[in-house]
């Protein structure tokens, strides 16, 4: 019996459906790469960001899914370890960088091949690697060279929840990009890196903080940075700094890091009360045996041992903020009526590294039973520059990135690089 004209539309559809869904099977169970190559890598090195990822090692792992090459710093003899290599050992001895089991020189630099990505102990991260040993030749340190906009992707998810609203987002690459830039310019041409991987710079992570978000926001900025007028007159970036939550008002950055620009004068920020997280904004009491705090000050602050012992710590500076103070410097109290003035962000984050019990320098201190008592706590980080729980609510209420930008950095310009 022919096949009618309703029954010929049905079969047609059934098997276009089959098509499809074994289609999307098939596709499934194909090998898919995971990660888009690695963009920039056409631009000059001399222009990417070298990140101090580990010091003083004495041995780590490498591997990347496209293989890599080894090259000998000093002589450019070229080893080519490839997809089959798989997880490749590197080690150190007698002055040498041991790289599964061939012998190099003391700075070896890695390539990964297509998509540049190489991991080191596990850790993904695009671009290049560079193994260089320390001078007394007996560990080495690994450094990875990354063009910038690579560098910002795994930065802005390390730095700021990828979930957070675009705006807020795009808020964060400028300011990182503009914060990068600076320090490399700044202080890169004495070193062999720009910026170390961690809140002492700004967090990177590599692969693993990336997301479509997040690179949505690192190629709508592309090359955009802030600018501020220098002593010439002339447009000229400036450390955008930024922190987590500033309870309430950002701060001025000469009282904290002794440097001045314009945009980085403080202002009001009604905003991230609505965002961060309770315990951030106010932040629970915390104690410190009093030997123990008055060690580590000394020890990271020679010129303080003529205090011998500090017996105790008194704010000294202030910002005062009407409902909440920041604490800008300290004085310290030692034996025989010695003292000696220590920053208020110094002094916390020589006490507490991490930064994660003293969480700002807004408090008050006590000392009560032998233990300095850091008390009323408010904000997470230095609070100077963008608040970024307040750019987060600016954002959710409908502001740009130029406007949250413009707000937490006064008088800046947005600019191309």
């Amino acid at each position: 019996m022919p096949l009618t004209g309703k029954s010929t539309f049905r079969n047609t559809a059934l098997a276009v459906w089959l098509l499809a869904v074994f289609g999307c099977l098939w596709v499934g169970c194909r090998k898919r790469e995971l990660i888009e190559p690695t963009p920039g890598m056409e631009v000059s090195e001399r222009l990417w960001m070298r990140v101090l990822l580990y010091e003083d090692l004495n041995r780590c792992t490498l591997s990347s899914n496209g293989g890599f090459n080894a090259i000998d710093a000093a002589t450019w003899s070229k080893t080519d370890f490839g997809k089959k290599a798989g997880i490749v050992e590197v080690g150190f001895s007698a002055d040498r960088i041991i790289v599964s089991g061939k012998q190099f020189g003391r700075e070896v630099i890695i390539r990964p091949n297509k998509p540049f990505v190489v991991a080191v102990n596990g850790e993904h991260y695009r671009g290049n690697l560079r193994l260089t040993t320390k001078a007394d030749g007996h560990l080495f340190d690994v450094t990875n060279e990354v063009p910038v906009e690579a560098y910002l992707a795994g930065v802005i998810g390390a730095e700021m929840p990828n979930y957070w609203e675009p705006e807020a987002l795009k808020a964060q690459a400028i300011a990182s990009r503009t914060y990068a830039l600076f320090i490399k310019r700044k202080f890169g041409s004495g070193r062999r890196w720009d910026v170390r991987k961690t809140q002492a710079n700004q967090v990177y992570s590599g692969v693993s903080a990336e997301s479509a978000t997040v690179w949505a926001a690192v190629n709508k900025t592309e090359g955009l940075v802030l600018t501020c007028k220098g002593d010439d007159g002339r447009e000229e970036i400036f450390p955008a700094y930024f922190s987590s939550t500033c309870g309430g008002h950002t701060q001025n950055s000469r009282d904290v890091f002794g440097d001045s620009y314009d945009p980085l004068c403080g202002v009001e920020c009604p905003y991230c009360r609505n965002v961060a997280k309770m315990s951030f904004y106010f932040w629970p009491m915390v104690d410190f045996d009093a030997d123990g705090v008055s060690d580590r000050i000394i020890e990271r602050y020679p010129k303080l041992s003529k205090l011998k012992a500090i017996e105790d710590i008194e704010p000294f500076k202030v910002a005062d903020y009407g409902n909440f103070k920041r604490i800008t410097s300290v004085r310290l109290f030692g034996k025989d009526g010695t003292s000696g003035y220590l920053r208020g962000e110094d002094l916390r984050l020589t006490i507490d590294p991490s930064g994660k019990k003293i969480r700002s320098a807004a408090c008050g201190i006590l000392k009560v039973n032998g233990k300095f008592r850091f008390y009323a706590g408010r904000g997470y980080g230095h609070g100077v520059g963008m608040c970024q729980c307040g750019a987060q609510a600016m954002a959710r209420n409908g502001k740009s990135s130029e406007e949250i930008l413009s707000y937490y950095y006064p008088g800046s310009r947005i600019m191309q690089d």
